[in-house]
């Protein structure tokens, strides 16, 4: 692209959000003073659908940086209102192809020589033309033994680094505005939303990190049948132009041609949970862009698990959870997992997932309400539900839901997103598809590797209810102290002979819990071979329990 046409496609862009923020000013600040605040709000959600609408055209019109920070936004469910998610949740990334004249020229320059001589043939008709590049079939000559011959040809569309840099430079100088307006600078540091954006982008753009993404997702699979990933061919592979195996099957969206090959599509959205629970909990290494043009289904494999395997393509984005943050996220899955709505807030707050000030109790509250009335439900029977249930849900918990206390960390941002896509994949692929029986059984096995985990993490649980335990009795006698400082008639015979007997039913409990923790300090030594001090802390274990049994005391 010329310096003037992309100096135009700058100034268009800032002409853009210059107009969205101008017309949010006009009715959102200056109409809402002049005291329109009820049209304000009846026309808000039409005019947000309106400007997502805009920059949809806008998208497919410029293509490159805005198509991707199109589907970007669509995940930014914590600072964007649904009506704008949903008109870009549809955005997809495919432009009209360059002339395959120009393709072939960057391609023969960054392999050194010309197409024919390093290819039995490629295809001029792109198999597909996305914003950043297009995707040729080809087949490779007999020279290159690597068990394969038909490839895909992945070429970088030409000038693309220079509009990338261009459309970067103009929404940086967007997120610089949009910091001024306190709402969004509360729930959103858009200048680091923005930064996460680009070097995932300029990742994407750099072929041989791609590469290298395959190969480590490949490795991440390659003792699991149900899994396909395509073999990389290095020596026909720089920064911009990559050569992989072609593993082409039936789309994960082709309904009709996966229950043609026999394949039941309720095992496909199963296995395709299963597969990315993997990767997000275990590998830490996600496959974060799962559209229906990257996975496929592949019918017919004799050693594969009912004879068919997802098969995966395009690593240009990944997703990387580091080692604290797939603790963390672990937690949280154990936490729904079990129901366990506290377990769940602790996670949020681990993750840093909650605003500064938010009502941990109110949240938890909410949690546990959640899971009381639609864990394991269906996604059928989670969309039959009737809409005045979720009004009286939204207004018991109405201030909850205004304050709005929750925040995307930028680095989940592209888990968040890849978990809303599969959502509505799996739900397309099996209306009555039930995350919980996935999800249940994966956190009862997550449970049970932590109990398995070793001698430490006993030692901070034990030490955890020791604590709680041994505070019980000064916590009760600091509740009593506040009961007689309020005036209440503590001093009544008949409360006073029940106070004495919650005292001794507390005391009791606090030697329960160090019997407990005692017994299972024990217990883990000598299994571990310690019998020393497995066996004295066995006999303390017994001591304390006989003097709860027959002890207590007079008070």
């Amino acid at each position: 692209m010329t310096p003037s046409g992309l100096r135009g496609r700058y100034r268009r862009i800032l002409r853009f959000f210059a107009g969205v923020i101008a017309r949010f000013v006009w009715w959102d600040v200056i109409l809402r003073r002049l005291g329109m605040g009820a049209r304000v709000r009846r026309t808000r959600d039409e005019r947000f659908r309106r400007e997502a609408a805009r920059f949809r055209t806008l998208a497919v019109a410029m293509g490159g940086v805005m198509i991707k920070i199109g589907q970007f936004l669509s995940s930014r469910l914590d600072v964007l209102p649904r009506e704008v998610t949903d008109e870009l949740a549809n955005l997809q990334d495919e432009v009209p192809a360059e002339s395959f004249a120009d393709i072939r020229a960057l391609a023969e320059a960054e392999l050194g020589g010309a197409l024919e001589d390093r290819f039995v043939s490629v295809e001029p008709v792109p198999l597909a033309a996305a914003s950043l590049g297009q995707v040729h079939r080809a087949t490779l000559g007999p020279d290159h033994d690597l068990g394969f011959r038909d490839v895909v040809l992945k070429v970088q569309r030409p000038g693309i680094d220079q509009v990338v840099r261009t459309d970067l430079s103009a929404l940086e100088r967007v997120g610089r505005w949009l910091m001024r307006y306190r709402p969004i600078r509360t729930h959103a540091d858009v200048p680091a939303l923005l930064r996460e954006f680009a070097a995932t982008l300029n990742e994407e753009i750099d072929y041989v990190h791609e590469a290298d993404n395959a190969e480590a997702f490949r490795a991440n699979f390659a003792e699991d049948p149900r899994v396909q990933v395509p073999r990389v061919v290095r020596a026909l592979s720089t920064r911009r132009v990559l050569t992989l195996e072609d593993v082409s099957a039936i789309k994960i969206t082709d309904y009709a041609a996966i229950t043609a090959a026999g394949v039941d599509r309720a095992a496909v959205a199963d296995r395709l949970i299963a597969v990315y629970l993997q990767q997000i909990f275990e590998d830490g290494f996600v496959h974060a862009d799962p559209h229906p043009g990257n996975l496929f289904v592949t019918p017919g494999v004799a050693d594969a698990p009912d004879g068919w395997r997802l098969t995966f393509v395009d690593f240009g984005m990944v997703a990387r959870v580091p080692d604290t943050v797939r603790e963390s996220l672990r937690e949280l899955l154990i936490g729904v997992g079990t129901r366990d709505a506290s377990r769940v807030v602790k996670a949020y707050e681990r993750l840093d997932m909650l605003l500064p000030g938010a009502d941990i109790v109110a949240i938890e509250r909410a949690e546990a309400a959640v899971f009381d009335r639609y864990w394991g439900l269906s996604m059928k029977e989670l969309r039959t539900i009737d809409p005045a249930e979720v009004r009286e849900f939204a207004h018991q918990y109405r201030d909850l839901l205004l304050d709005l206390p929750f925040q995307v960390p930028q680095n989940l941002i592209y888990v968040v997103r890849t978990v809303a896509i599969l959502s509505g994949m799996c739900t397309g692929l099996d209306p009555d598809v039930n995350l919980w029986t996935q999800v249940g059984p994966y956190a009862q096995r997550l449970v049970a590797d932590e109990a398995s985990s070793g001698l430490s993490h006993w030692i901070d649980e034990i030490g955890e209810a020791l604590l709680a335990g041994l505070a019980l009795p000064g916590q009760t006698s600091r509740v009593l102290a506040k009961v007689e400082s309020t005036g209440l008639p503590v001093r009544d015979e008949h409360v006073g002979r029940e106070v004495r007997r919650l005292g001794r039913a507390v005391d009791r409990l606090s030697g329960a819990v160090v019997s407990a923790g005692l017994l299972v300090a024990g217990s883990i030594l000598v299994s571990g071979g310690d019998d020393g001090i497995g066996v004295a802390l066995l006999a303390a274990a017994g001591v304390v329990l006989l003097g709860v049994l027959f002890g207590g005391g007079r008070r």
